[in-house]
């Protein structure tokens, strides 16, 4: 393990002023997007839809990083050029998604496991000679009647901690990346209260597997309502309910915290994460690693047509830019209408 790089490249993961691009959707997910559009989706269009977020104009001034799936980390762009050979020539790091999915555990009814493990380190020397220099793994936390147990907790984190000591062993900056899902009716207050024992139990696994906490980026969920609730809190609440959480539980030898979107809205994400840097200053970075929340409008802006290539980069990279403005507490709801 190379100390001083791993830090290096988390640092550069997490500048001030811009985030990464989560566009490490699985076969299965971006079918799912692409039927929105009515596109088949296969390996060309993919390619093709990746290029239009990688080579977007101005991208490289909001996007630090970008997350791939396996099959476009193999890809090149339409000159041939392989994308994190490309993505690295714009001054962005090239990252993997190396989890194979959230499974169901076994004795444990509405929980799951993410798995992956068998076959990682193998395949993390295979990706960072492709070009990768960071990887990302997600566990999911259902919040329901009864759940999560304190093992469905321990079980993910302790698989979290076994991917990061395996990347960094590789010199790969781990996101870590423990997602309580927001699918629910709970509240805020329940939400808060998952969420500090998952990070607790995640730290506690990550301290036990000796991981270098100067190179690794944590990618957790805001603090939030469920889509269900039926008085979801108002973003100020997020933004302070999310601060005094990380504040407990988040060591500030952790160089960022790169929030996932977890199904909110584009104006919505951004606009939380604009009010939680408001706040500071804090003891991380606190930036973003959207996927749907930075792509929905490109995509629907391209429509899988030619003639909307240049349209979907222009999409792209005005959110790209407002959430930027919201790593440095910038973005106000109202340049919605603006930058339109």
């Amino acid at each position: 393990m190379n100390p001083t790089e791993l830090a290096r490249i988390a640092g550069a993961m997490v500048a001030k002023g811009k985030g990464i691009l989560a566009a490490d959707e699985s076969t299965g997910t971006i079918k799912k997007r692409f039927d929105t559009i009515r596109l088949e989706s296969n390996a060309e269009n993919h390619r093709t839809y990746r290029e239009l977020l990688f080579s977007a104009p101005g991208a490289a001034d909001s996007i630090s990083g970008v997350i791939m799936y396996d099959e476009t980390i193999r890809q090149k762009t339409g000159d041939g050029v392989p994308f994190a050979q490309y993505l690295t020539k714009q001054g962005i790091v090239p990252g993997i998604k190396v989890d194979l999915g959230a499974k169901p555990l076994a004795g444990f009814p509405g929980e799951t496991i993410t798995e992956g493990l068998d076959g990682l380190r193998e395949r993390l020397i295979e990706y960072r000679g492709l070009g990768a220099r960071f990887a990302k793994w997600r566990a999911v936390i259902d919040i329901g009647e009864g759940i999560p147990t304190a093992y469905a907790i321990e079980a993910n984190a302790q698989a979290l901690a076994r991917y990061a000591a395996l990347c960094q062993e590789n010199d790969i900056v781990p996101i870590v990346e423990p997602e309580v899902l927001m699918d629910g009716a709970h509240s805020l207050d329940r939400c808060a209260e998952v969420t500090e024992r998952v990070l607790q139990t995640v730290f506690d696994q990550l301290f036990g597997h000796r991981i270098l906490l100067e190179g690794m980026v944590l990618k957790p969920n805001m603090v939030i309502s469920g889509k269900k609730a039926p008085n979801r809190a108002p973003p100020q609440t997020v933004a302070e309910a999310t601060v005094r959480v990380l504040k407990r539980h988040v060591p500030p030898a952790v160089p960022g915290i790169a929030f996932l979107s977890g199904g909110q809205s584009p104006a919505e994400a951004t606009l939380h994460l604009s009010l939680i840097n408001q706040l500071g200053p804090l003891p991380w970075s606190t930036t973003f690693s959207y996927g749907r929340a930075l792509q929905d409008e490109a995509l629907k802006a391209w429509g899988g047509t030619a003639n909307n290539f240049g349209t979907g980069q222009k999409e792209f990279a005005r959110r790209a830019r407002l959430t930027a403005l919201a790593t440095t507490g910038r973005y106000a709801s109202d340049m919605e209408s603006k930058a339109a």
